[in-house]
């Protein structure tokens, strides 16, 4: 399934972030950008490493008006037991979603329902809750929190300008292009 465009399914999950455990619906994803990020599992190897390498970019996605939310099929109880115990992890402080009956992991195809756990997907979702950018990479790859963030500001860059598109490598700053037939062959 292509998923940009799509909308956020209905959902309640609940989510621990700085020693509390709160409820989610789609009404906590909009009104400002989101990223999705899944990973397989707590307590596990390339996983810390990511979590590690977006909480010291969280700034950077709070400064574009973008909250993180990680998702595993772990209960909230387990990821608030690998916060306290993982110094990676204990740098979180993002809301970490506790996906254990794979509402939102099936919903975005990216559950492996014989390990029963998420593949390494990232959705941006636009203020309205729809996908605007996604990947998915097999348990074993890691993702780069930087290269997450220069997607999440080109794709906002896109929303607000949409008469211009962002080359390869984009980042802030840097030259645009705008679509025509004047461009055809010339790049």
């Amino acid at each position: 399934m292509n998923f940009i465009g799509s909308a956020l399914p209905d959902f309640s999950v609940q989510a621990f972030q700085n020693g509390e455990v709160t409820t989610l619906t789609p009404v906590d994803l909009k009104g400002h950008w989101s990223v999705l990020f899944f990973y397989p599992a707590d307590f596990s190897f390339v996983c810390p490493t990511e979590l590690g390498d977006l909480a010291e970019h969280y700034a950077a996605f709070q400064a574009q008006n973008a909250e993180i939310y990680s998702i595993s099929e772990d209960t909230e109880f387990v990821h608030q037991a690998w916060h306290e115990r993982s110094p990676e992890v204990g740098q979180v402080a993002y809301p970490m979603i506790a996906d254990p009956a794979g509402q939102l992991a099936r919903h975005y195809e990216v559950l492996d329902e014989s390990a029963g756990q998420a593949y390494r997907g990232v959705f941006i979702l636009d203020p309205q809750g729809e996908v605007r950018s996604y990947t998915i990479n097999d348990m074993g790859i890691g993702r780069n929190a930087g290269e997450i963030l220069r997607t999440l500001t080109a794709a906002q860059f896109v929303a607000e300008h949409g008469d211009r598109v962002c080359p390869a490598n984009w980042h802030p700053g840097e030259e645009t292009l705008k679509p025509g037939t004047n461009l055809v062959g010339k790049l």
